[in-house]
């Protein structure tokens, strides 16, 4: 009997297997499969603890012989100035789907970030206006510059307006980042949305913080950081008035801001136009005129994981496992 050996990949690894611009194709091709119904419905649950949480992401990828993958990561929001220690850690496991062998352990947060950035790039690409000049981005953190670089590589970006809870943290990232775009780091947020095409939120917020009347025809909002019940960017208000299209309707309607204008009252379940899974495979439109006002509510769904995940497995399998690379038996 064949006994598989456990490929095992650091963050480091996975930075070096995959680029932003291959999980962007990878997670849009998943979507699609999603919405062609190639793909079944993944699946989440969690654990709260005093001081953060655990999530557990799992997802099937069907082939000969297909993947089943699982992504455990802990949110511990304390961490950074307490510890000195990231907000997120964890680890993917990818297993083959005929048998159950673990084929590799790798280390999440590179993963976590470019697959979310992909997210929001897959969505602008169908709901922004396709010649979006200026963005927002609320939230000057490592999941901002990856949110940056993927919006990049689908609009024609020029100005980029950088705002943080500390000032001198977007000040640092607006002197930092090196991207193809003006980069201003401003303290007025209201006139910051007002002027932008794009917005995105990527914060750890526990009240909303944009505004419905802040907001102008035709701007396409990514709201990235709701991804626990506990946290909120959107005013449930604005979610109501626009057009919302999920990640996942099941998540959103959890977790994601559109949890919370179910919450107030404001909407149900049904007033969700779409998940991207329908719109990337052509079931529905997307954007269908420019004064159209679109929400993404992006919880991350773990198909998202899992495609990025195998991308980089069966790439380092392909380069038939350099020596830098590690094996458990």
């Amino acid at each position: 009997m064949r006994i598989e050996k456990t490929l095992l990949l650091s963050r480091s690894d996975v930075e070096e297997l995959l680029s932003l611009s291959e999980c962007i194709e990878a997670v849009e091709n998943v979507f699609r499969w999603q919405g062609e119904g190639k793909v079944p419905a993944p699946g989440i649950f969690g654990v709260k603890t005093p001081g953060g949480d655990l999530h557990v992401k799992t997802a099937l990828l069907p082939g000969d012989p297909g993947y089943v993958v699982a992504k455990l990561n802990t949110n511990f929001p304390g961490n950074g100035a307490g510890l000195g220690l990231p907000t997120i850690q964890g680890v993917i496991l990818i297993f083959a789907a005929n048998n159950g062998a673990v084929l590799a352990v790798l280390d999440s947060m590179e993963i976590t970030i470019k697959r979310t950035a992909a997210a929001t790039a897959v969505a602008a690409k169908y709901l922004a206006r396709k010649n979006s000049r200026v963005a927002t981005i609320c939230g000057c953190g490592r999941q901002a510059a990856a949110q940056l670089r993927a919006l990049c590589t689908v609009l024609p970006l020029e100005t980029i307006f950088a705002l943080d809870v500390n000032e001198e943290v977007a000040r640092n990232f607006a002197a930092t980042l090196s991207i193809n775009c003006k980069i201003d780091p401003v303290r007025d947020l209201s006139h910051a949305i007002r002027h932008s095409d794009v917005v995105v939120t990527c914060t750890p917020s526990r009240r909303f913080f944009v505004g419905q009347e802040e907001v102008g025809p035709g701007t396409f909002i990514a709201a990235v950081g709701a991804d626990s019940e506990d946290k909120q960017e959107i005013d449930p208000a604005l979610m109501a008035a626009v057009r919302v299209v999920a990640d996942s309707v099941d998540q959103g309607c959890t977790v994601g801001d559109t949890h919370h204008a179910i919450a107030a009252g404001l909407m149900e379940r049904g007033n969700v136009y779409a998940e991207l899974s329908q719109i990337v495979a052509g079931h529905k439109p997307g954007r269908t005129h420019a004064d159209e006002i679109i929400i993404f509510d992006s919880t991350g769904v773990a198909i998202e994981d899992a495609i990025a995940a195998v991308a980089v497995y069966e790439k380092a399998m392909a380069g038939t496992m350099d020596s830098r690379f590690s094996f458990a038996a």
